[in-house]
């Protein structure tokens, strides 16, 4: 990996720091999170830095002092932004699973479409995308009601008094909402809402002017907005009852696989234009889209965008953007640390992952083959909770 690379990065995020041992700090927890083998723990960072001091001195840089990770995350994609071609924010879910009890935000979770729980995390990232990349920008914790009204949990994690309780999907959508406040251009965004309330999810976004692309399942209803389309007088109906309709009109749309070495694939894809009923009997112009992997069989994927003058092609190859951030992640993402912060507190949390983000960016921008480290070497940080084996089923839920 390029050091000038790294250096560079180092600039331009710690610039923000009003006292030099804050931008040293920075810096070398930094670099620790790249070349530390195992967990990225304060521990195993300060065992590989040097003195037994280091420890107490990056654990209090992370979880006490003072400084605000906001400037730094609009920073790194400010950086992203010059560094690569944007097309898309991507927000996907990443679970942390713990044994402990202690860790801000710990509950017993849902995994979707694994239908499995486990102890843990819950966590959503909002990745900058491009063909070429992907990097993790910006989180958002999902805080089950006690860890909000419970003031000994609350009180001891430090929450802020604005954060409330959530459900993963209304996390998904604040945390793209934030982004899109906060910081620019707005790129489509795409979120998984097959579990979700997509009302709730169409309303804010839309409002906001961020445009999106949302998956959805096939028994979600919605209606058919053209005449000359099978369907329309036929009231709600299944997504996948309307693309199975629609069949006729599907073509082959060419992309790369950023998941296999941008290796050429096709597949059958169709948008059609449709209406979505909100709670307030308000209908909102959409595109439904839907592609599939064997034309002998159901689609295997359906979106709903408010991307109404894009075509199909253009559309898909946007959505195939969510295989590159899995890909990244895979690859790079765990063995930087995003899943390795074993302290307790909320701001600590949110510290360690926007440096473990930075470390990130750091790889896939010098186009490193990074081998960071394995599981060797973990400790169970300052509070006991240890991270718990954790699929790469369960770690893309």
């Amino acid at each position: 990996m390029s050091d000038d690379a790294v250096g560079e990065l180092c600039a331009t995020l710690f610039s923000s720091f009003p006292r030099k041992d804050q931008r040293q700090r920075g810096e070398q927890y930094l670099r620790g999170l790249l070349t530390t083998q195992g967990r990225k723990t304060a521990r195993n960072i300060a065992a590989h830095l040097g003195p037994p001091a280091t420890e107490q001195t990056l654990h209090h840089f992370i979880a006490d002092s003072t400084w605000n990770w906001r400037p730094l995350r609009a920073a790194l994609a400010a950086h992203l932004e010059r560094k690569t071609a944007v097309q898309a924010w991507v927000v996907r879910r990443m679970s942390i699973p713990k044994t402990g009890e202690h860790s801000v935000g710990v509950d017993r979770v849902l995994a979707p479409h694994l239908r499995q729980t486990f102890r843990g995390q819950q966590a959503f990232g909002v990745w900058l995308a491009s063909q070429e990349l992907s990097a993790p920008v910006d989180w958002r914790l999902v805080l089950p009601d006690q860890w909000v009204h419970d003031h000994r949990l609350r009180d001891r994690a430090g929450v802020p008094e604005e954060a409330g309780a959530e459900s993963p999907q209304e996390c998904a959508v604040a945390v793209a909402l934030e982004a899109a406040r906060r910081w620019g251009p707005r790129r489509p965004v795409l979120i998984d809402l097959r579990d979700g309330d997509l009302s709730a999810a169409v309303a804010p976004l839309s409002e906001a002017g961020v445009p999106f692309l949302l998956r959805i399942s096939g028994t979600q209803r919605l209606s058919v907005a053209d005449r000359a389309m099978p369907g329309f007088r036929g009231g709600p109906l299944p997504a996948q009852r309307i693309l199975q309709l629609v069949k006729g009109v599907r073509r082959p749309v060419p992309w790369q696989d950023t998941a296999a070495g941008l290796a050429p694939r096709t597949s059958l894809a169709a948008t059609i234009p449709v209406t979505l009923s909100d709670p307030s009997g308000a209908t909102r112009g959409l595109s439904l889209l839907g592609e599939w992997t064997d034309p002998s069989r159901p689609p295997s994927a359906l979106w709903l965008t408010g991307l109404t003058q894009q075509g199909p092609g253009p559309l898909l190859r946007l959505t195939k953007l969510t295989r590159r951030v899995d890909a990244d992640f895979a690859r790079v993402g765990e063995e930087t640390g995003l899943r390795d912060y074993v302290g307790r507190s909320f701001r600590g949390w949110h510290r360690h992952m926007t440096l473990a983000s930075a470390a990130h960016a750091a790889v896939v921008l010098s186009g490193a083959d990074y081998h960071g480290g394995s599981g060797d070497g973990y400790d169970g940080g300052y509070d006991g909770d240890s991270e718990s084996g954790c699929t790469a089923e369960l770690a893309s839920a």
